[in-house]
């Protein structure tokens, strides 16, 4: 049986906002889950949910094989839970923060102490600073040695690295990797579509909906369309004059480029577009066919999804 399963997830706020709209997914044992998608996508109402923190309107879930109504108290004792916003006791110490939640979870540091070591070698130095004084990144790494020191079978992530740097970002995903071979369930919830490549399967969350779901490589190789690339100096000029281009295709700024996603025969379309770019007096360089993103999988989704 798998560690989560889901089956027609509904939930709405004060009957006026879907926050989720009938989602279903299955999450394996083992596995590094990944739910991926812009801020309001109802990332965090699903997570609140699967921890039995509010309660859905409707739908069919279990949470290691327990029902989140009924056994809500069972599932807590087995899972760990990084909320998106710091939730830790600022006004404890580093060390007493971690004494507190191995405490609570009737637990003992020196029994986990293997699961935590490599993030705890790296706050030892700060071990009697106070939990309000650290800086991003290590904030999350003590609200993950919080949240590992009971040993969960399933470990909840939600956008654990929003507003931490890029180089805290690379080391707690090298942490995740070392916390799947403990053999932990993970769970992680994102708005950057970088780190999904990370994981194991991906959703993509749009508007309380999914999207897709599936391994980031399998997402990449079923992307529709043909993905060009090009620079201008006047990137804004250009996303004017687009939406004259009669080419079945869709285009959006990535950067200081342009992405444009062609649905028809590039050895028609192509010479269109230039024909095109040359009547509107639009300067460019370094027009080129590219390997799309995850990003892109996703605005490429999401607008054929508009587009219905």
């Amino acid at each position: 049986m798998p560690a989560i399963h889901i089956q027609n997830l509904n939930k709405s706020y004060s009957h006026k906002i879907s926050a989720l709209k009938n989602v279903s997914f299955d999450v394996a044992e083992g596995e590094v889950f990944g739910v991926v998608g812009p801020d309001g996508a109802g990332k965090s109402t699903l997570f609140n949910i699967l921890t039995t923190l509010i309660l859905p309107d409707s739908g069919e879930i279990s949470v290691l094989h327990k029902d989140i109504i009924k056994d809500y108290l069972e599932i807590r004792k087995s899972i760990g839970y990084l909320p998106g916003t710091f939730s830790l006791y600022p006004d404890l110490t580093v060390e007493e923060n971690l004494i507190f939640f191995a405490t609570m979870y009737k637990s003992r540091i020196k029994d986990n102490m293997s699961l935590i070591r490599p993030i705890w070698q790296q706050l030892l130095p700060f071990k009697n600073r106070y939990a309000g004084k650290l800086s991003g990144g290590m904030k999350q790494k003590l609200a993950l040695c919080c949240a590992l020191i009971h040993k969960p079978s399933l470990l909840f992530l939600d956008e654990p690295t929003t507003g931490v740097d890029p180089v805290s970002r690379k080391e707690f995903w090298e942490i995740l990797g070392s916390i799947k071979q403990q053999n932990i369930t993970v769970i992680v919830s994102t708005p950057y579509m970088d780190e999904a490549t990370l994981c194991d399967r991906i959703a993509l969350l749009q508007d309380g909906s999914i999207v897709t779901m599936d391994t980031p490589q399998q997402i990449i190789q079923n992307f529709a369309g043909t993905l060009y690339t090009l620079r201008t100096p006047n990137i804004f000029n250009l996303l004017k004059i687009m939406k004259h281009f009669s080419c079945n295709c869709t285009f959006y700024p990535y950067g200081e480029n342009l992405h444009i996603i062609f649905y028809e025969n590039t050895s028609t379309a192509l010479p269109q577009f230039e024909i095109f770019l040359k009547e509107n007096h639009q300067s460019y360089d370094h027009l080129t066919q590219i390997t799309p993103t995850i990003e892109d999988c996703f605005i490429e989704l999401t607008s054929q999804k508009i587009a219905l």
